[in-house]
């Protein structure tokens, strides 16, 4: 399944600013602007096929994908990775090592919603990563 990158949010400029942080190319859409008095971050992520964001962690906050377009991956440390389609949720707690990024043949887009600091860990091996089902 190709799924060109769409959605309904714009796909965003390329994610320079975290590209050290993925295999790939990710684009990021900011859909909230910075303000002092919201402590949330919601943005447009998307992946072109294949791509995929490292490891990390979420201090002091937590993450919620809500999946808008295409075919992607969401896996937790020691769990199996969960295939994820267009309207399905991801809550993701304070403290959980995961990953999450396109399949190898489809885009994928995700609206990220998140409190609190990231921390970034190592790659999800292209040996790993070939071993998922599609």
């Amino acid at each position: 399944m190709t799924t060109q990158h769409g959605g309904i949010f714009k796909l965003g400029d390329k994610n320079e600013a975290y590209a050290k942080y993925f295999i790939g190319q990710s684009y990021l859409n900011s859909l909230v602007p910075a303000d002092d008095n919201i402590n949330v971050n919601v943005a447009n992520v998307t992946f072109e096929p294949g791509c995929r964001n490292d490891w990390h962690i979420h201090h002091n906050g937590y993450q919620i994908l809500l999946v808008t377009a295409g075919e992607g991956w969401y896996q937790e440390a020691g769990k199996p990775a969960q295939l994820l389609h267009p309207g399905d949720v991801v809550a993701i707690h304070e403290g959980v090592k995961h990953w999450h990024g396109a399949t190898k043949d489809s885009w994928f887009s995700h609206i990220a919603i998140t409190t609190g600091s990231s921390e970034w860990l190592e790659k999800v091996t292209d040996e790993a990563y070939a071993k998922l089902g599609k």
